[in-house]
């Protein structure tokens, strides 16, 4: 476990974390801290704890949104993973129907070709 300090609206804070994520709870304070002087700038000196929930609160509704953004996102990837598997099985029906076609043509031809042998010719076999 490591021990990094961050500022948060003017005041330090030791924070733990994992092993290798002391940037990341830097950038996360330095995110939360940009937060807090922005609406420190828009709305004045309105109180240390009332500006640092409304930083939260604003990064929450973010996280909201986002979470959203990945719910739909995900539904529409399994709803495309569905089309596609549909879509490849109608291929394979379709390259089955296909290749029973030509055998059957085939087979036609192959039985029409042994009557025209018996038929025409004399014996002289066509083909």
């Amino acid at each position: 476990m490591s021990h990094i300090n961050v500022t948060i609206n003017g005041r330090q804070y030791r924070m733990a974390c994992e092993e290798g994520q002391e940037v990341r709870l830097l950038k996360l304070a330095e995110s939360l801290e940009m937060r807090i002087q922005s609406l420190r700038g828009k709305f004045g000196e309105i109180g240390d704890a009332r500006l640092t929930v409304m930083a939260a609160l604003t990064a929450c509704d973010e996280l909201v949104d986002a979470g959203n953004r990945i719910r739909t996102m995900e539904q529409e990837l399994n709803e495309l993973r569905d089309f596609r598997n549909a879509a490849v099985e109608r291929a394979r029906m379709t390259q089955t129907a296909v290749v029973n076609a030509l055998n059957a043509a085939a087979e036609r031809i192959e039985k029409s070709t042994q009557v025209l042998n018996r038929t025409v010719g004399g014996g002289i076999a066509i083909g």
